[in-house]
C-alpha cells in the first residue's frame, strides 16, 4: 500500500567525490553515491539546463544522460553542460531504462525526463525517503492533491483513465503512476526485471512494485510546460493502448486466479441465460433448439477450463515468490559476508 510523506525541507547529505571509468563497459561508481540518470532523445532545447539545475542542487552527485539516438545537438549540449553521455541503440524509454538500470552502479538513483518540466529543487524531497530508509522508490507525483501541475486536458484524461484502472485492479491508492521523475534504493533498481521497452515502463516501474512488496512514497511535484519548440514524444492513443495492454498482462501475471477465475465466473454466468431456455424449452416440449445447447455447454465449458487455469496458475506463481524471496535472502545473506570479510581501505 502506498504510503504518503509530507514535503520535507533542508539539504540532503553529501557524497564524497566520485570516480569513474569510462569506455563501454559498464559504469562504475563508488559506493555510497547518488547517480541522477536522464533519458534523452531530441531534447536539444532542455538538456543542458536539465543538467546544469540538477549540478546545481547535488554538486557532488553523477549525472548520466543516455541518449536515445538523437538526430539533434542533445549529445554535443549534455556534454557541454557536464553530463557523462552513453547511448541506447534500441528505440524507446523502457530500453533505455533497462540499460540505465544495468550499467550504473550507485547506492540511491534518480530517474527524470530531459525535457525540463519536472523542478530540479524536487529533488530533495524525493531523496530524503529513500536516504532515510523508509521507501524504496519514491514518485514525483504530479496529480497529488497538493500539485498544482500544469497539464494539457487531453494528457490529464489519459492519465486519470490508467490511474482508475491500475487502482481499480490492483487495490492500490495512488496518485500518479505514470510519472517521469523517481528515486530508487540499489535494492530496487538491481533486483527489479523490466522487459517493457515503450513508455509504459513506468506503469511496469509501478505494477511489479506493488505485487513484489517494495515500499512507494508519493511526493507531490509541480510539473511546468515544455519551452516553446521542445515537443513529447508520446503518441496519446497508441501509448495510451499500450500502457493499458500492460496494466492488464501484468494483471495476468500476477494475479492469475482473480484473472482467469473473473472470466471464468463471467462466462458461467452468460451461459446461465440460455442454459435456462434450454431446460424450460425439455420440461415444456421434451426437446432443446441444437444451437442453443451448443452454446450453453460451450460457455459453461469455457468457464470451467478457465477457472481450472487460474488456479493451476495462481499455485505456480505462488512457487514463483518462494523461490525470488529465497533467492533475495541468500544474496542479502552473501552481501553481508562479503561486507565482512573485506578490509575497509582508508586514505593515507
Amino acid at each position: 500500500m502506498a504510503a504518503e510523506i509530507p514535503a520535507e525541507t533542508g539539504a540532503i547529505r553529501q557524497t564524497p567525490t566520485l570516480a569513474f571509468e569510462r569506455g563501454r563497459n559498464p559504469v562504475t561508481a563508488t559506493r555510497d553515491c547518488i547517480a541522477i540518470l536522464i533519458p534523452c532523445y531530441n531534447e536539444e532545447k532542455t538538456v543542458g539546463a536539465v543538467v546544469k539545475q540538477f549540478r546545481a542542487q547535488l554538486p557532488s552527485a553523477a549525472i548520466y544522460v543516455f541518449d536515445n539516438n538523437s538526430t539533434d545537438q542533445t549529445v554535443t549540449l549534455a556534454e557541454a553542460a557536464g553530463a557523462q553521455v552513453f547511448h541506447e541503440r534500441r528505440q524507446g524509454k523502457g530500453y533505455v531504462t533497462q540499460a540505465m538500470f544495468r550499467q550504473v552502479d550507485a547506492d540511491v538513483y534518480v530517474i527524470v525526463d530531459g525535457d525540463g518540466t519536472y523542478p530540479a529543487e524536487a529533488i530533495h524531497r524525493l531523496l530524503a525517503p529513500v536516504l532515510s530508509n523508509a521507501a524504496d522508490m519514491v514518485v514525483g507525483s504530479r496529480l497529488h492533491t497538493e500539485s498544482e501541475s500544469e497539464f494539457k486536458q487531453l494528457n490529464a484524461l489519459g492519465n486519470r483513465l490508467v490511474l482508475r484502472v491500475l487502482n481499480g485492479i490492483f487495490r492500490v491508492k495512488l496518485t500518479d503512476i505514470l510519472s517521469g521523475y523517481r528515486a530508487f534504493n540499489r535494492k530496487f533498481v538491481k533486483s527489479l526485471p523490466l522487459f517493457g521497452g515503450g513508455f509504459e515502463i513506468e506503469t511496469e516501474l509501478t505494477i511489479k512494485a506493488i505485487e513484489r512488496g517494495f515500499r512507494i512514497v508519493e511526493i507531490p511535484i509541480n510539473l511546468t510546460h515544455r519551452p516553446p519548440g521542445s515537443h513529447s514524444k508520446i503518441k496519446f492513443f497508441r501509448d495510451g493502448i499500450i500502457i493499458l495492454n500492460t496494466i492488464l498482462a501484468l494483471f495476468r501475471d500476477y494475479k492469475p486466479l482473480t484473472f482467469f477465475g473473473g472470466t471464468g465466473l463471467v462466462l458461467l454466468a452468460a451461459a446461465l441465460l440460455p442454459g435456462v431456455i434450454t431446460i424450460f424449452e425439455l420440461l415444456n416440449t421434451g426437446r432443446a433448439r441444437l444451437p442453443v445447447t451448443v452454446l450453453t455447454v460451450s460457455l459453461a465449458l469455457c468457464g470451467l477450463l478457465s477457472i481450472t487455469v487460474g488456479l493451476v496458475l495462481h499455485s505456480i506463481a505462488r512457487r514463483a515468490q518462494e523461490f525470488e524471496y529465497q533467492l533475495q535472502v541468500l544474496a542479502e545473506e552473501l552481501r553481508a559476508d562479503f561486507a565482512r570479510n573485506t578490509p575497509a581501505t582508508h586514505d593515507d
